[in-house]
């Protein structure tokens, strides 16, 4: 679940949990929500604040798309997604690319709670 990678990341990263979440302008409560709760995920604001903490993409900070051993198949990088996302035209900006990201995780965690319901 979310809480235990965010551990990993921070283990990694070489900080407490408490330390990580203040550093990326978030609560102590909110580890502790995720704790808790080890079905609750983050907000799109919360990824973002966390992606850009740990410098690492949403699918990462998730742990979507974890390279099984002995896989061939390389990553996308961020340039690939980017050029994917809008069509290789123009000069795309952090806050561009950090914005489609957050749209992402709203569309994605609003399907999940549709889910839920059904």
């Amino acid at each position: 679940m979310f809480y235990e990678r965010f551990v990993q990341l921070c283990r990694q990263k070489g900080v407490s949990t408490s330390k990580a979440a203040i550093d990326a302008g978030l609560s102590k409560s909110t580890v502790t929500k995720w704790k808790k709760d080890p079905g609750t995920k983050p907000s799109g604001n919360v990824i973002d604040k966390l992606c850009r903490y740990f410098g690492i993409s949403v699918s990462e900070l998730l742990g979507y798309g974890e390279e099984e051993e002995g896989s061939s198949r390389p990553r996308p990088t961020q340039e690939d997604i980017k050029f994917a996302l809008f069509g290789g035209s123009g000069e795309i900006t952090d806050a561009m690319y950090d914005e489609v990201l957050s749209f992402a995780a709203f569309v994605r965690q609003r399907e999940e709670r549709k889910a839920k319901k059904e």
